[in-house]
């Protein structure tokens, strides 16, 4: 087992990875639960972990019970966040009462929403089940759920108490799945450490063999990446924004084809290439790198490609991205291989000739 700690102005704490750790969860559980938790984890999770987790808090006398909600980012939203309330208040759970989150990046996002709201701050910890949660949404306390007109609108920042990796949970992936959390890991190469990036076109094959080795270097080496991001950058005021790397595009490709049509990671591969190409408009990459971006991606079983939709559905989309500031829409793009920065865009017709290959 590796242990980080992210170290953030409002609040420090660990994150543990390794395999086999849910059969250290009696060992590590204590430290970071109170006398009462509540399992939040979704109809896909809950018969393969939950039946663990309940285990090794009934070993540590800790009284809980479990809220299961739909799987699927379809389902990140109001009513799901209001079906948590509802099983806590029936519950009767106190402020005290530790929510913890088992599955992937929707539950760990709604179930830190939660927690923020409840009796305005529970406790909760991070129990990541998918490479996508495991690598980024898990870690740095980002919580929030969807509005119809924008992903991750409505939300937080609300850091939890612990993040369990248990890179065991991975095998029970399915291939897409993987491959969408495979997005994250190489964005983190892409904004900040080109070193890393030629680790990953040298491993690529065996990281997608889940190797345990490589895995645990790959998922190790991003954790500790986005921790002293954010340990610099807790609210994103400034270098946390790099993170959102292709998420930009991404998002606005998830809002026009539907909330779980195109996964996270899947929105987000293709959405790196746009910010790659926007970065070649700008004067910053050459057409070789945006080939390099993209067959590592396709390596990764990626979409390199976005849907085709109309230029103004895209500024419609990009318009209620959260880094918009005075109405100037904000992009995340590439000073070279391994080097973010933030751009800021009034000149559509910049935007037009990035996305006119992929226009109708």
């Amino acid at each position: 087992m590796r242990t980080l700690t992210v170290d953030t102005p409002s609040h420090r704490y660990p994150i543990y990875i390794g395999s086999g750790l849910s059969g250290q969860l009696a060992q590590l559980l204590p430290a970071h639960t109170t006398r009462r938790a509540a399992i939040i984890t979704n109809t896909t999770v809950e018969p393969l972990y939950a039946p663990r987790l309940r285990a090794a808090l009934d070993e540590t006398g800790t009284a809980h019970f479990t809220i299961i909600l739909e799987d699927g980012e379809q389902y990140k939203d109001w009513h799901s966040l209001n079906r948590i309330f509802d099983g806590l208040m029936q519950a009767e759970a106190e402020r005290n009462t530790t929510l913890i989150a088992l599955g992937g990046g929707v539950i760990g996002d709604i179930t830190g929403f939660a927690a923020a709201c409840y009796q305005r701050g529970a406790p909760f910890i991070q129990m990541p089940t998918t490479l996508l949660s495991q690598v980024d949404s898990s870690v740095g306390g980002k919580t929030a759920v969807n509005h119809p007109l924008g992903k991750n609108m409505i939300g937080a920042f609300y850091q939890p108490q612990a993040v369990l990796a248990d890179l065991d949970t991975l095998a029970t992936l399915p291939a897409r799945e993987f491959s969408a959390g495979m997005a994250e890991v190489i964005k983190y190469a892409l904004l900040g450490d080109a070193g890393f990036l030629l680790w990953l076109e040298n491993h690529i094959d065996k990281l997608m063999a889940q190797e345990p080795d490589i895995l645990a270097q790959a998922v190790y080496h991003c954790c500790r990446m986005k921790a002293d991001i954010v340990a610099a950058d807790e609210t994103e005021r400034g270098i946390r924004a790099w993170l959102n790397l292709g998420h930009t595009f991404g998002h606005a490709i998830e809002a026009e084809m539907g909330y779980g049509n195109w996964l996270h990671g899947e929105a987000v591969a293709a959405g790196m290439v746009l910010a790659a190409r926007l970065s070649v408009e700008t004067g910053r990459l050459n057409g070789s790198d945006v080939a390099r971006i993209t067959a590592l991606l396709a390596r990764a079983g990626l979409p390199v490609e976005p849907p085709r939709f109309p230029f103004d559905h895209w500024l419609a989309h990009m318009r209620h991205d959260k880094k918009v500031s005075n109405g100037v829409m904000r992009f995340i793009g590439l000073e070279q291989l391994g080097r973010a920065v933030i751009d800021d865009i009034t000149d559509h017709a910049l935007l037009h000739r990035t996305l006119a290959p992929y226009l109708p």
